[in-house]
């Protein structure tokens, strides 16, 4: 009786066409090889897509469609003198867009689908005209980098956020804080495994609902995302742990410094999509600055994923990985230097008598004050630094202190030597591959 009921449904042809293109555009895996639409995932996304563009539609309906107009598509191809596939209202308008999902693996770039006559607003009606152009919203391009994974483009809708299982191996500051930004979007703590050796750090990560296990195998068969955040020593050991569990749907992501991809792709299997990665601790309260590379087998669309999951930690860059050394010493270590500086700052307060918890507090509101309008005027430190300072005024003379100690050549070297610290990671690693 259900099956009765929903071939009872009348189908509008726009409503078909829009239809069919949503599963096209969702089914790139094999590029544009329809036989691959039967992931239940893909017809949850294009009943949401069909209700938003007014069309209100069962997951299970959609299913029934598809199913009817791949099966006349079957029979036509059997039978090609057959009248059977006419049973299905409308389906000249379908039969070319059918064969370019079922049998071509290449786009129809700059073409439509065409008919010879058109039918009016629904399939149980009849008449003449001129048909609208069916146009693919995403091409698939002959070459490999544009060409989307099916499960990348599902995670990557902006409502399968909550779908996308996250890992991580490790349970350290670095893990806790990318954990945060994380769960600050889409994602729900159900879908987020943390695994540890021991249960030091685990409590912190269950306060926010957090599954956790001292299992790293179980945290990478359960994720399709896994970030590795573990000291840099012990990267090529837990590497070679999970290794054979690892496929073609994970993402493994390293925020280890000093460990190259090089590192990580010669421990992965043939072909893992790795990405290298260095966050900071502001990840915690969603303003940290997180610089990544991408390893050779991943694509765009996987950078894309990673932004879209992190961007609520903060700032989210690509580089190449050259600069993320550079970025250790500069953002992943220059957290601990300003905190150094603004510890300095209200020791200098209260040494000129005021009491130590508020000149802590004022000097984290100037950090913070500071830095918000650095970041936000576009203006260059410099320009900001003198519009602070007046003639003969008191900033100008503490200016002067600061460069009579060495604080300008200080710093950049501060930045220098934990740079270089992270690039002998790297070689260290290298060498215990």
């Amino acid at each position: 009786m259900e099956e009765l009921g929903l071939k009872k449904q009348n189908w509008d042809v726009k409503e078909t066409e829009l239809f069919l293109g949503i599963l096209k555009e969702l089914d790139m895996e094999k590029c544009l090889d329809g036989r691959k639409v039967r992931n239940t995932t893909i017809f949850k996304v294009a009943h949401r897509r069909m209700t938003a563009a007014g069309y209100h539609r069962s997951v299970d309906q959609l299913k029934f469609r598809w199913k009817l107009l791949k099966s006349a598509y079957y029979k036509g191809k059997r039978e090609p003198n057959s009248n059977a596939p006419a049973k299905i209202q409308g389906w000249w308008r379908y039969e070319k867009t059918m064969i370019a999902i079922m049998e071509s693996r290449h786009p129809l770039i700059g073409t439509g689908v065409h008919a010879d006559r058109t039918d009016e607003a629904t399939e149980d009606s009849e008449g003449d005209g001129d048909p609208p152009i069916l146009h693919w919203q995403q091409p698939c391009p002959d070459s490999a980098p544009q060409n989307l994974n099916l499960d990348l483009i599902i995670k990557m809708d902006p409502e399968m956020d909550t779908q996308l299982k996250i890992g991580f191996i490790g349970a350290g500051n670095m893990a806790y804080g990318i954990a945060k930004g994380v769960l600050s979007g889409n994602v729900l703590p159900a879908n987020v495994r943390v695994s540890a050796p021991s249960s030091r750090n685990l409590g912190r990560f269950q306060e926010l609902g957090i599954p956790v296990t001292h299992s790293n195998v179980e945290v990478v068969c359960g994720s399709d995302v896994v970030f590795v955040a573990v000291k840099p020593h012990l990267v090529p050991l837990v590497l070679s742990e999970v290794s054979q569990y690892i496929t073609d749907r994970h993402i493994i992501v390293s925020v280890a410094a000093g460990v190259t991809l090089s590192t990580l792709e010669e421990i992965l299997p043939d072909n893992t999509v790795a990405i290298r990665m260095m966050p900071n601790l502001p990840c915690v309260v969603q303003e940290g600055a997180i610089l990544f590379a991408r390893g050779s087998h991943a694509k765009l669309e996987d950078g894309a994923l990673i932004r879209s999951l992190l961007h609520r930690c903060g700032l989210v860059e690509e580089g190449p990985e050259a600069w993320i050394d550079i970025h250790t010493g500069l953002s992943g270590s220059g957290v601990a230097f300003v905190y150094l500086f603004a510890e300095a700052l209200a020791e200098g307060a209260v040494k000129m008598g005021m009491p130590s918890a508020l000149a802590h507090s004022i000097a984290s509101q100037t950090v913070l004050g500071a830095g918000r309008l650095l970041r936000d005027s576009g203006k260059h430190p410099a320009q900001l630094r003198s519009e602070v300072c007046t003639p003969g005024g008191t900033t100008i003379y503490g200016l002067h202190t600061l460069e009579k100690g060495g604080l300008r050549a200080t710093t950049m070297s501060a930045v220098e030597s934990a740079t270089e610290r992270a690039r002998e990671f790297g070689k260290k690693s290298g060498t215990k591959k």
